[in-house]
């Protein structure tokens, strides 16, 4: 405790010095800190939502976007499918289960999903309140979205039309929430789920009013008459936004995704393959971000090598007479290396604490722009490896000029001063 203090004290006779090394090695322990943070959270996050799902079908567009907009709710559709084709293609043996999707109406910025209660149960959703839907605009709301919209059991709500929550309402339709979700950690937190008729019907009124029937045009249409119009809009009642598919043989899947690929005007992802080349291409930006960090580090250790060894030779005097006064060198050599493990603590500490400031701002980004929750403030194993390697890099710095305490002339060194 002795040595420390007086360690503690000769930093503090050096405030600049000491504040410059400790800068250095918080940030280079922020940045790695927040990185590896930010890195468990994108990868629990991503694989716990696409378990179970082989492949997604959708409108031609971009794969990677189609997983985004089907899966994580976090994109904008690349279109809509027909569900009669769709459904042919999912009627194939291998196919173990199939979940249609329909988006584009959202409350509040939060998204609605017509879909089955196939959908719930993938997630394995569990009832808080209430009961799954049965019938067309009865709806189910996620623990998450419930708590933020400030939704119960009971409550009515018109939904709008897309995802900023600045679309037009669609009031002559409006949902009946009849159950609320348990927080179960997966995309189900922060979606209203409805059947797919519901939002169906919803669209099917809106056009109708747009194209200035009104209420004996909805009629015409959900009669399904034989007109040229009724069929025009009949079809487009029975499209769909994309197709969660589960195979009983992965492997025999590929098949069917080439066939739909080639064959039709729709497109297949596979959301393991995407999300892997999406990691590839981060981890490019994470890898030189983390090297970038280890400079850092490195630089802060430089930066206490010379700290220590210009205080040792301004204070080789003070070491002579300590030397002289009954003081063993290898107390002198722990004394000079306390230094740079006090350094090396206090910044780790505190480059944690910058790595948990940095995901709080981040989370608060992500949680506006795409409702996800970010959170995690127990130290990673990762980290513990990182307190190691700030550790090692501080008593090294400290060690090679501390090694001049073995070197000093006693007799000289109070002679020449």
């Amino acid at each position: 405790m002795n040595l420390l203090h007086i360690s503690w004290k000769n930093l503090k006779d050096k405030p600049l010095t000491s504040f410059l090394s400790i800068l250095l090695m918080s940030l280079g322990i922020a940045i790695i800190s927040l990185l590896l943070l930010v890195g468990k959270q994108l990868e629990e996050k991503f694989t716990r939502n696409i378990q179970g799902i082989d492949m997604v079908l959708g409108a031609k567009g971009s794969p990677l976007q189609l997983i985004l907009a089907a899966v994580y709710q976090i994109d904008s559709p690349t279109g809509n499918i027909n569900m009669d084709e769709a459904m042919r293609f999912t009627r194939n043996p291998m196919v173990q289960s199939a979940i249609p999707l329909s988006m584009g109406d959202s409350y509040q910025g939060y998204r609605i999903i017509g879909t089955t209660p196939k959908y719930i149960e993938h997630f394995q959703g569990e009832f808080e309140q209430g009961k799954a839907f049965e019938n067309a605009l009865e709806i189910v709301v996620g623990a998450k979205a419930a708590r933020n919209l400030g939704l119960k059991v009971g409550d009515s709500f018109a939904s709008q039309h897309g995802y900023d929550g600045e679309g037009d309402h669609h009031e002559e339709s409006k949902f009946k929430v009849v159950g609320i979700l348990k927080q179960s950690n997966s995309v189900l937190d922060q979606v209203l789920i409805t059947p797919l008729e519901s939002v169906w019907a919803v669209h099917e009124h809106h056009e109708a009013e747009e194209a200035g029937k009104g209420a004996n045009a909805l009629k015409l249409l959900t009669e399904d008459e034989h007109s040229e119009h009724g069929e025009e809009h009949h079809e487009e009642a029975k499209e769909i936004t994309a197709m969660l598919v589960k195979f009983r043989n992965p492997a025999m899947g590929m098949m069917i995704s080439r066939s739909i690929n080639e064959n039709s005007t729709m497109q297949t992802a596979t959301p393991a393959i995407e999300m892997n080349r999406l990691f590839a291409l981060m981890g490019v930006g994470i890898d030189t971000l983390k090297l970038i960090a280890l400079v850092i580090i490195i630089v802060s250790g430089i930066s206490v090598f010379v700290s220590l060894y210009n205080s040792l030779k301004e204070r080789k005097y003070e070491m002579a007479l300590m030397l002289s006064m009954g003081a063993s060198r290898t107390k002198l050599f722990l004394l000079l290396l306390s230094e740079g493990l006090i350094i090396s603590i206090i910044g780790y500490v505190v480059g944690i604490f910058l790595s948990r400031l940095g995901l709080g701002v981040m989370a608060q980004n992500v949680e506006q722009n795409f409702h996800y929750d970010f959170g995690v403030l127990s130290l990673l194993a990762e980290e513990v490896w990182l307190l190691a390697g700030a550790l090692v890099i501080g008593l090294l710095a400290a060690a090679i000029p501390s090694l001049g305490i073995y070197k000093i002339d006693i007799s000289r060194t109070l002679a020449d001063d």
